[in-house]
């Protein structure tokens, strides 16, 4: 099966969402504006700033908005993804502060857009990587942060148990995620729960983590001028006991 996250249309879509101006993400006055800058918002409103925060761990990092956020927080940030265009993009933006890309507009016409940073940062660094079998010497981190993850691994349990080592004693682990659960990502039989996976994740992490914060983190996807994925994520801080 081909990997969507591998396109040249799903690359232009990820740079848009993560980099994009509001106008560019969507160009209309009406509509659901407080779902934009989801990356950013991902990082922003669930993290504790009160704790130190040395090293952070991005999973699921994309095209590393979320990544660059943390940059501007932590000592030292590792982003992982397991597309190897994202990680190139990601890595791009992080050696010149740009790159150029397109994004769909309607029909056969394409725009383009340039995702721009504010600061070029020296203590990024980016790679790929199966979320499901990280490399084992990656270390533990004060933060460790997975937006919109679990629902798109073919094993999510794998790397929940792996997060228990990940994140050090006393850090913070930031997830945010819909639960949408598909079959061409996970199969069945690995889902949380087939319904109330609130519940169901809440249980498996309490066991090594205290919830410290939940909220609901809608988000805004843009496919064409006039037709955007709306959904609301769950986002969840918690404190590694």
């Amino acid at each position: 099966m081909e990997n969507i996250y591998e396109s040249s249309r799903t690359l232009g879509e990820y740079l848009l969402f993560h980099f994009g101006s509001r106008a560019e993400q969507f160009p209309w006055t009406e509509g659901p504006l407080d779902a934009l800058d989801f990356p950013r918002r991902t990082v922003e409103e669930l993290i504790d700033l009160t704790s130190d925060i040395e090293n952070a761990l991005d999973v699921g990092c994309a095209v590393g908005g979320s990544s660059f956020v943390l940059a501007e927080l932590a000592d030292s940030v590792l982003g992982i993804d397991y597309s190897s265009s994202f990680i190139a993009a990601a890595q791009a933006i992080s050696e010149t502060g740009e790159l150029n890309y397109e994004y769909h507009e309607e029909a056969d016409h394409w725009k383009k857009g340039k995702a721009i940073v504010d600061r070029i940062p020296d203590n990024l660094q980016f790679e790929v990587g199966d979320a499901c079998n990280l490399r084992d010497d990656l270390g533990s981190f004060n933060l460790v942060h997975a937006a919109n993850l679990l629902c798109r691994l073919p094993n999510p349990m794998a790397f929940l148990e792996r997060v228990n080592d990940l994140v050090a004693p006393g850090g913070q682990l930031l997830l945010t995620t819909p639960f949408t659960w598909l079959e061409d990502f996970t199969p069945k039989e690995n889902w949380l729960a087939e319904k109330d996976c609130s519940s169901a994740l809440k249980q498996i992490l309490s066991c090594r983590f205290q919830l410290e914060l939940e909220i609901n983190m809608p988000f805004l996807i843009r496919e064409h001028k006039r037709k955007f994925q709306y959904t609301v994520a769950l986002g969840m801080r918690w404190r590694k006991k």
